[in-house]
């Protein structure tokens, strides 16, 4: 049960930072921001659990749960970010 609190933590994470990156120019629209937020969110917020220590799914103390938070919404920022700017690079040619 751990383990899906931490993916849903992420995930949630992930579509928040996917939604402020969309409110650049580099957005690609509020579903897409969610969806490829979402997907930033679980692969950053897993790289960033492997690098702390902490277990997968493990205790959900105050260090795990922040860590997913940041990791997850960071993620979710930076791949939206990255794919609305290629998006945008590739629509201007």
């Amino acid at each position: 049960m751990d383990m899906f609190i931490t993916l849903i933590i992420q995930i949630i994470s992930g579509a928040v930072g996917g939604n402020l990156a969309g409110l650049s120019k580099q957005g690609l629209g509020s579903g897409l921001n969610t969806v490829v937020g979402g997907v930033g969110g679980l692969v950053l917020g897993q790289i960033v659990s492997a690098i702390s220590g902490l277990p997968p799914g493990g205790a959900l103390d105050v260090a795990a749960v922040g860590s997913n938070i940041v990791g997850g919404g960071v993620g979710g920022l930076v791949l939206t970010f990255v794919v609305g700017w290629i998006k945008n690079k590739m629509a201007a040619k």
